[in-house]
């Protein structure tokens, strides 16, 4: 368990936040200038910061009131920063073998072919970073973060430099690293779709402070947690793989709710997570008939939270898991929604896109 506390100020903004991150993908969340990276470099050392302390146990990376500050390079963290940064001159293999050179010999160490095997970068070991694509540049520098047998890694908005095709190709790799690698990660991002599938722990973040923290699932769900804005909210639900169907639906069991997708490229029985985003959600007080949407999750209202616009987002327990749904304060009057009211919440099929579908962490119950 990494536990942070760091305050520090500059001119027209102050840091001071403090978390814990347990085992896993921990997620800073948050909106540009809300002090995500600040925190990360301050957990790296490429930051000090006025005050704080930053430890696991008898590890202790920071601790201003002892005095102790331990410089970046005997920290033991892995960084993947928003670009590869790969040195050119040297080939994957020794860009990858370049962090082994400094870990300490009696380091635990996470062995290469593994490692290679775990990216899909055998095929790259001899070329240069300058024939290598976006994707296939991140996939290396995770794995020269990860071979450098780090205590901890850190991954700064690794994705933000990449198209959306790209995208799609890293984030199985990340989620393979949750599951599969013993090696905590400390994840920045203010996508809300990246959290959702990325995240067993996250720690929301405005204005400097932590507004939220817990398991994704429950700071997502929580409508009055809303660190992207509410443009951006939306909740996360665990499923199986039923079936798969020859008109190019998949079928999942969210919580004994039948939920089609678009075709899922996920064997029958697989556990995945799925962000259905709050803006693609419809709220009906009685079972709609004659719709075109498959996906209708009856439930019961548990929250309506307005802000100083007009819309609200209402939060709706279903036996999938909690749903939330962004509608205009005027829809909300005209079905009289409160607290304990019955509703169904509709979701078309086809809104739910395939970066919000990825392997869940959940065991099966």
């Amino acid at each position: 368990m990494l536990e942070v506390s760091v305050r520090h100020a500059f001119e027209g903004f102050t840091l001071d936040a403090a978390f814990r991150a347990p085992p896993g993908v921990t997620v800073l969340f948050g909106r540009s200038g809300s002090g995500k990276t600040t925190i990360v470099n301050a957990v790296a050392g490429l930051l000090m910061p006025d005050a704080g302390r930053i430890a696991s146990g008898d590890w202790v990376l920071l601790d201003t009131d002892k005095g102790v500050r331990l410089p970046p390079h005997r920290r033991r963290l892995g960084y993947v920063f928003q670009e590869g940064r790969l040195f050119p001159h040297l080939t994957v293999r020794q860009n990858l073998r370049y962090g082994a050179w400094f870990a300490p010999k009696d380091a635990p160490r996470e062995d290469f072919g593994r490692v290679v095997d775990l990216l899909g970068i055998g095929h790259l070991l001899d070329r240069r970073p300058g024939a290598l694509s976006g994707g296939e540049k991140s996939r290396v520098a995770i794995g020269r973060a990860l071979l450098s047998a780090p205590r901890l890694i850190l991954a700064d908005e690794p994705l933000s430099a990449l198209d959306e095709a790209r995208k799609a190709e890293i984030l199985p790799y990340f989620e393979r690293l949750r599951d599969e690698v013993s090696v905590p990660i400390l994840y920045v991002s203010h996508a809300a779709s990246e959290v959702a599938r990325l995240a067993t722990t996250v720690v929301a973040l405005e204005a400097g402070r932590v507004v939220a923290q817990g398991p994704a699932e429950a700071v997502l769900g929580d409508p009055g947690v809303l660190p992207a804005g509410a443009r951006e909210a939306g909740a996360v639900l665990t499923a199986r793989v039923a079936a798969h169907h020859e008109d190019g639906l998949t079928e999942l069991d969210a919580g004994g709710v039948p939920l089609f997708l678009p075709r899922v490229a996920r064997n029958v029985g697989t556990r995945l997570r799925v962000r259905i985003a709050a803006h693609d959600v419809i709220l009906s007080r009685g079972r709609p008939e004659g719709l075109s949407a498959l996906n209708i999750l009856p439930g019961t209202v548990r929250e309506v939270r307005g802000g100083g616009g007009p819309g609200v987002i209402v939060a709706v327990e279903t036996a999938a898991g909690r749903v939330l749904a962004r509608i205009t304060r005027r829809s909300a009057d005209a079905l009289g929604l409160a607290e304990g009211m019955p509703v169904h919440a509709i979701v078309k099929t086809v809104s739910v896109a395939p970066g919000d579908v990825g392997g869940s962490t959940a065991q099966p119950q």
